[in-house]
């Protein structure tokens, strides 16, 4: 039988899109072990210069104009006046991706981000190629840069996204709600009063995780002061990510403060950190939302990026799954809410975790093969 030959693609190595990737190499790996698997950045290796140029625009924008960002994210005007510019640059990727097929002829291309994917589907129908291309979206709004000629399969995170992208013209057929792929762990039970105990934390008082994805994006500070304000006994988990002035800050008032304050720049057991919380305050970034729901820990939202965030934000008041704070001088407030209000905090867990699908990385490697997901 011929050996098993998978090309993984994502783009930015810090990103949600690399995350999904890794998650999806290990349960292929799990399914067909002697199986070749590659992951690699797809806009970095055909657009390296680019790649750097475009990375330090969308952080500019999103930092100080984010609504350019948000007129500009599936807005079907950008869409219609970008159609040349993406046309030449996958038409320009082909030559890089001839040596890349060449050197790694895969017989199934996985890509977590619609950019690698549009050149990936564009080179596949120029060539006549018969390799299978599956598009692995990796947050609850899809956006019509995804849709590409060639594309054999859409994954999806849940039925709502497979009906809005019925409703974009994509086949039902080619749509499969098999969720976003997380790290297994994130499907692993641990008792809260024994993830607690593990941490050093006092099994009887709430726990509030704060976190801002990996660039530790939002204003996290803040919200941390206003969560140390309270009355209400507390314990607080802070991931900062990138934000080393976070991270630097934290360290002090963790000495200073009466409130238990656990800080982390990067956690690689934030599945701990999610079971020992009551709740999070944080960004909806695609993978933590996806990880939250697998933990079935209740979500209050501050500030969301416009475009992408702002729809999985949606999704999630949608769903009873999270509130959302839009002036944090209102959070103490409403966490104290939520902390006074059980069977409230009952509810939004119970509604995470029927939208959870912490199987999906198990599920996409089983399409792979041609099998049942669960």
């Amino acid at each position: 039988m011929k050996k098993r030959k998978v090309l993984l693609m994502y783009i930015s190595r810090v990103s949600g899109h690399r995350q999904a990737t890794v998650a999806i190499s290990k349960s292929l790996k799990k399914f067909i072990p002697d199986a070749d698997v590659m992951s690699i950045n797809g806009f970095g290796y055909n657009y390296p210069l680019l790649e750097q140029v475009v990375n330090a625009a969308y952080m500019t924008v999103i930092k100080h104009t984010p609504k350019v960002w948000d007129y500009i994210y599936d807005n079907p005007k950008v869409v219609k006046r970008s159609a040349n510019m993406r046309k030449f640059l996958n038409k320009s990727s082909h030559k890089k991706l001839e040596k890349l097929f060449k050197d790694f002829p895969a017989d199934t291309v996985i890509c977590s981000q619609a950019f690698p994917c549009s050149m990936v589907a564009d080179y596949k129908v120029s060539r006549g190629l018969g390799f299978n291309l599956i598009g692995t979206l990796t947050d609850y709004a899809p956006h019509a840069y995804w849709i590409n000629e060639g594309v054999d399969y859409y994954i999806v995170p849940s039925d709502d996204t497979r009906e809005r992208f019925i409703k974009k013209g994509v086949a039902p057929e080619k749509i499969k709600a098999l969720g976003i792929p997380i790290r297994y762990k994130f499907a692993e039970k641990i008792d809260k009063k024994v993830a607690r105990g593990n941490l050093g934390l006092d099994p009887d008082i709430p726990v509030v995780l704060v976190m801002g994805g990996g660039q530790g994006l939002g204003p996290m500070k803040d919200a941390v002061k206003e969560l140390l304000g309270m009355k209400l006994p507390l314990q607080l988990i802070v991931v900062a990510g990138a934000n080393v002035k976070l991270f630097q800050w934290l360290k002090k008032a963790s000495v200073i403060s009466s409130k238990k304050i656990l800080y982390y720049d990067y956690a690689n057991n934030v599945d701990e950190l999610m079971e020992a919380a009551d709740l999070i305050v944080s960004k909806p970034g695609g993978m933590t939302t996806s990880e939250c729901l697998s933990k079935g820990l209740p979500m209050v939202i501050i500030n969301p990026l416009p475009g992408q965030e702002e729809r999985n934000a949606n999704f999630l008041l949608e769903q009873g799954i999270a509130v959302r704070v839009n002036d944090l001088v209102d959070l103490a407030d409403e966490v104290e809410i939520l902390f006074k209000s059980p069977e409230r905090l009952k509810g939004m867990t119970k509604a995470a975790y029927a939208s959870g699908k912490p199987h999906a990385a198990d599920d996409i490697a089983r399409l792979v093969m041609g099998l049942p997901s669960h």
